[in-house]
Order: C-alpha cells, then sequence, then structure tokens
C-alpha cells in the first residue's frame, strides 16, 4: 500500500508535496494510517482532532491517543471541543449532520489562521460506497450517485481509491495501533446498518464489488461529463441575465426533449427540490411561482424568472429633508436633488419639480396596494398595479419599484413616470432636478 500511496501522490496529487498540510485524524485506523503514510512520504503536515463529546469518557480518550500520535510522529497538533448535541438540537439537525458543519468550519478557520493549503481527510473506497448507498436509498440526482469526491474545494481524500481491508492490513504490518470508536458497533445509524449487512451482502454476491463499483462511478462520470457539454451548448439559448436575475425562454424549452431534464440541470444548485412544480411553470399562468429556501421561480408570460428571495426588512422608507442633495437606496441606485433655474425635459432618467409644490420631507418607499397617480399629462388616476400591467411589469420589478411621495401625493415612479400635480408651471422660479442614476 505505501508503494501505491506513493504513485497517487507522484500521479495524481504532486503538488501536497510542497504544501503545507492538516490532516484530519479521529484515532480510528484510517486516519492513523493517512498520517503515517504522510510521514513516511515526508510530507510538511499538522494533525487536527475534534473531540464532539458523545462519548464521555472515551472520547477525552480518543483525544488523548491523537495527541500522543502527533508527538510520536513529531508534528503539530490542535484540537477543537464541541458541544454537538446542543448545536445539533439549535439548528435542528442531526448529530452526524452536526459534527459535520462544525468539523469542516473548524478545518476552514483553521487553515485560514494558520496559513494550511489543504485539508486532508481518510475517507476510503468502502466510504465511497456507504455514501453511494446512502445516497441511493434516500433519493437522489446522478450526482449524488458519485459518493465522495478525491477533491472538493480545499478538502482532499488521498486515500479513496483503496479499501478498508487493505488499510487495516497495512496497520497490521507496521505495528500500527488505533483507537476503535464504540458507535461504530451499533445499528442505530443508517451508515452503520449499510456497513454491517447490505455491503458483506453484496459482496457475498461480488467479491470484486469495490472494483466493479470504481468502474461503475467512472460510466457515471463520463456521461455527467457528456451531459454538462451538452448543456453549456444550450445554455445561451435558454437564459439571458434579467435586471432582477435570470430569464429562461419558455418556447425554447417547450421545444426540447427532455425539458424536465434540462430544467433539472439548469437550476438543481439554487435549492429547488419539487421537479414536478417547476416542469409545470411551463404551462402554468402568469404569477404562478415555486420557492426554494433562497430563490424564486416565477412564471411571466413568456419567459420563467429566477430571482433570489428578498429579505423583508429590505423594504425600508427614506426621508428627504429640503436641502438634502443625494440618498442611496441600496440595490437600487441613488437620487440627486440640484436646484436649477431653466429646466430640459429631454433630460434622461430626471424630473424637475417647482419646491413650492413639495411639502418635506420627501418620502421615498415601495409600492403597495391601491397607490395611484395622475400621468403626466393626463387629468385622471391610474392605479399603479393597473399601470404595471399595461407596461407588462414582471413581478420582481414591481416589487423593485421604488415610489417618491411629497406628502400623500406620488411625485415620481422613480426612473419610469412623473405624477402631472407636480408639474413646472408657468412662472416657477425655484425649480428642483431630482435624478435617478
Amino acid at each position: 500500500m505505501e508503494k501505491a500511496f506513493k504513485k497517487i501522490i507522484k500521479e495524481e496529487y504532486p503538488f501536497l508535496c510542497t504544501s503545507k498540510l492538516l490532516i484530519a485524524v479521529s484515532g480510528g485506523v484510517d486516519s492513523v494510517v493517512l498520517a503515517h503514510l504522510c510521514k513516511i512520504s515526508k510530507m510538511e503536515f499538522a494533525i487536527a482532532h475534534c473531540n464532539f463529546n458523545l462519548r464521555n469518557e472515551e472520547s477525552d480518550a480518543d483525544e488523548a491517543f491523537v495527541k500522543q500520535l502527533a508527538e510520536n510522529l513529531e508534528v503539530p497538533f490542535y484540537s477543537q471541543s464541541f458541544n454537538t448535541m446542543k448545536f445539533a438540537d439549535n439548528a435542528g439537525i442531526s448529530i452526524q449532520m452536526a459534527a459535520r458543519e462544525l468539523r469542516y468550519s473548524w478545518f476552514a478557520e483553521l487553515s485560514n489562521s494558520m496559513e494550511f493549503d489543504y485539508t486532508l481527510t481518510a475517507h476510503h473506497a468502502n466510504d465511497n460506497l456507504e455514501t453511494f448507498l446512502i445516497n441511493l436509498i434516500r433519493g437522489t440526482g446522478p450526482e449524488g450517485l458519485l459518493g465522495i469526491k478525491d477533491i472538493h474545494h480545499q478538502v482532499i481524500r488521498p486515500l479513496i481509491r483503496f479499501s478498508r481491508v487493505e488499510i487495516e492490513e497495512f496497520a497490521r504490518l507496521k505495528g500500527l495501533h488505533w483507537r476503535e470508536d464504540s458507535s461504530n458497533a451499533s445499528d442505530k445509524y443508517m451508515r452503520n446498518k449499510i456497513r454491517h449487512h447490505m455491503v458483506p451482502l453484496m459482496q457475498e454476491l461480488n467479491p470484486q464489488l469495490l472494483e466493479s463499483f470504481a468502474k461503475t462511478q467512472q460510466h457515471l462520470n463520463e456521461n455527467i461529463d457528456l451531459v454538462e457539454d451538452y448543456m453549456s451548448l444550450l445554455y445561451p439559448k435558454i437564459i439571458s441575465r434579467d435586471v432582477f436575475g435570470y430569464a429562461l425562454d419558455v418556447a425554447f424549452l417547450k421545444k426540447l426533449p427532455n425539458s424536465r431534464q434540462i430544467l433539472y440541470q439548469l437550476l438543481k444548485s439554487f435549492g429547488f427540490n419539487e421537479w414536478n412544480d417547476v416542469h409545470d411553470l411551463l404551462d402554468a399562468q402568469t404569477g404562478k411561482m415555486v420557492l426554494s429556501e433562497s430563490h424564486r421561480l416565477i412564471k411571466d408570460r413568456d419567459r420563467l424568472l429566477l430571482t433570489e428571495i428578498q429579505d423583508e426588512t429590505m423594504n425600508t422608507e427614506y426621508h428627504l429633508e429640503k436641502g438634502d442633495e443625494f440618498v442611496m437606496i441600496p440595490d437600487f441606485g441613488a437620487l440627486h436633488l440640484t436646484e436649477v433655474e431653466n429646466f430640459d425635459r429631454t433630460a434622461p432618467n430626471s424630473i424637475f419639480v417647482p419646491v413650492r409644490k413639495l411639502q418635506f420631507p420627501l418620502l421615498i418607499r415601495k409600492w403597495k396596494e391601491g397607490d395611484y397617480f395622475i400621468p403626466f399629462g393626463m387629468k385622471g388616476k391610474k392605479k399603479l398595479s393597473d399601470y404595471f400591467k399595461d407596461e407588462k411589469f414582471s413581478l420582481p420589478q414591481k416589487e423593485q419599484t421604488w415610489l417618491l411621495f411629497s406628502g400623500e401625493e406620488l411625485v415620481w415612479i422613480i426612473n419610469e413616470r412623473a405624477d402631472n400635480r407636480f408639474a413646472v408651471e408657468k412662472g416657477d422660479r425655484e425649480i428642483l432636478k431630482i435624478s435617478f442614476s
């Protein structure tokens, strides 16, 4: 195994030989072997250990063991103690997920503060197979069937091609000591049930199970690469950048075979999971939408609009006192106020208002149901909801429309239309130019 490990490092991860590494060591046989292999390969590394405090004295004994291992290998040692149960309860997640989040978050913090280039973990081929089976049982897309990646951002798993049997044989051959996690013997967790019952039965049916699985994953990777190449050709024909997010061409999507799968490939990174509802939007009425935790997909006539879900606290009001020259509206733009003697009706993105007609402070807010204005050049009222409909505003456009008020009267649909009540009249000398940028 030592020879095979060095070959993999040389051919696939040569940069590790000149990098400053952090190795995650639990005390189990896998991580102990990884630390020894890196020492034999003369890599520069430190050891990091997470004490999740889930097994009382046993957890503390693991930490003491790993600390001694670091001393024996003459490398730096870092440890962190976590209240994993409390974190899981507060976050409403499983113990396993809590431990994962705490572990990788701390590794990232430690790497940043101590300037480690990469973090190495001891995941191996059996872990990869177990992850595949867990995802298969729970239900997943093609990416979930790829199991554990050997490289993910700054985390590298150089043992991913070695089996648990190979790792344990190496440990016994070298006379290494390690700690056994008592929780690994329990069938409380899905992974342990798979490890203790499913995998042995599968290996009985196919003694070369791990080799066959590796080939299957290679074929899956090649198919996913093919899909990504196809999507890269379709992407510019389907998606365009919209001022509020992205717009998807419904007519083009409906012409394509497998439009459901294409939508999945386009939108999978935005947190959607109700894919039947997403596909149904192609034939839905304008205004229908599907939500993920972070985004919305909205049917808007011949488009699907993808936008982020806005924080409701963003609906802030702003005030302009007399004499103010500038106000910034976050994620929208800015208003500039300047007193002028003459005005140009063709000035872009600007209106001219007699100061005498204004009641300070001026108010800037988003539109509300029931708002109305008198369009410039007209005498009758027009509801903003009707104006939006006539102008074919999308829902995100309506939500991002800001209004300028003087008292209870609307002065300007900012950067859109002015109100006739605030038109400059003959004899007006004190005129305010209000510009949007």
